[in-house]
């Protein structure tokens, strides 16, 4: 699938830092997946790496996506467009949202980037996988080649299959955020038979795990962890704004509060509980989504509660 270069793939930064957790019998590293690129960090940059490569493989000059309005993907889809020179079309949910642009740093920034923004009501972005609405959206703006919201389909695991490496074999607990589950799956996908996978997932309810491991090879080494959502996707409190930015003060590393944030804590949560062994080595995978601070910290403004510092 080598047709056209992907100048990130040789420039790859990915490298594991270690955590101080309190715990000396415990060993937590992070996988700084967030330092692959400013624009295209972490996930992202995995789960778009194949179908770029197909979209040109295909010839399809245009990328159509999903998203909401603080969403990573729509970013991350937009900078990659300019990166690679592809048009892209972001469908974002909310038609409230058409006049507000400036106002959002998301949304700035993938107009900025070239992306044409079209705004539908929430009832019809529901119908974003109804064949009959796709097929609509491209008698409207033209040919395109779809990347689902969140970037998650069998191109985007495959990306995220390789997040792993055999020097990381020896952990026994890999550790990643769960939004749609493609990341997840691409980590259970690439695990060693003695390696689990834990999954914190940023949306509340009681999920199956095969519901967030469709397109996964096996599930019987994957855990999700459902009990830190604090509140659901994009829900945030005071405690966890909290440990976000004492973790930064500690570390150096900044957490977003969506999905990395909500991780870390479960896993600090996690130790102090003795869910692990004593001797138990732990990888937490920086997903990054580091972009959707400022947008979160302006709604934590009006409403007057604590915001991240690290800004």
């Amino acid at each position: 699938m080598g047709i056209f270069a992907l100048p990130l793939d040789s420039d790859i930064i990915s490298e594991n830092q270690l955590i101080e957790t309190g715990f000396a019998d415990i060993k937590l590293m992070i996988k700084r997946e967030d330092l692959i690129h400013p624009e295209v960090p972490g996930n992202k940059w995995r789960k778009l790496k194949y179908n770029l490569v197909r979209a040109r493989e295909i010839g399809e000059p245009t990328l159509l996506t999903f998203g909401g309005a603080f969403s990573n993907h729509i970013a991350a889809v937009a900078a990659a467009g300019r990166l690679y020179k592809f048009s892209t079309i972001g469908i974002i949910r909310g038609e409230e949202l058409s006049d507000k642009i400036d106002g959002n740093p998301t949304l700035k920034f993938a107009a900025e980037c070239g992306m044409k923004l079209v705004f539908i009501p929430r009832s019809q972005y529901a119908l974003k996988e109804s064949q009959d609405f796709i097929e609509n959206l491209r008698s409207r703006l033209g040919k395109f080649y779809l990347i689902p919201e969140g970037g998650t389909n069998a191109l985007a695991i495959r990306g995220c299959e390789e997040i792993l490496t055999d020097a990381e074999r020896g952990f026994e607990y890999i550790c990643t955020a769960v939004g749609t589950g493609g990341t997840l799956s691409g980590l259970v996908n690439s695990a060693g038979p003695n390696q689990k996978v834990l999954g914190f997932p940023a949306i509340k309810g009681i999920w199956s795990k095969s519901e967030f491991l469709a397109l996964a090879d096996r599930v019987d080494q994957c855990e999700l962890l459902l009990d830190y959502h604090f509140g659901g996707y994009g829900k945030t409190t005071a405690e966890l704004i909290e440990f976000i930015n004492k973790f930064y003060s500690d570390y150096q590393i900044k957490l977003d509060p969506i999905y990395t944030g909500k991780m870390m804590f479960g896993i600090f949560d996690l130790i102090a509980k003795g869910y692990f062994k004593p001797g138990s080595s732990i990888l937490a995978i920086h997903t990054g989504g580091i972009q959707g601070v400022n947008g979160m910290n302006k709604q934590l403004l009006k409403k007057k509660q604590p915001i991240i510092e690290f800004l």
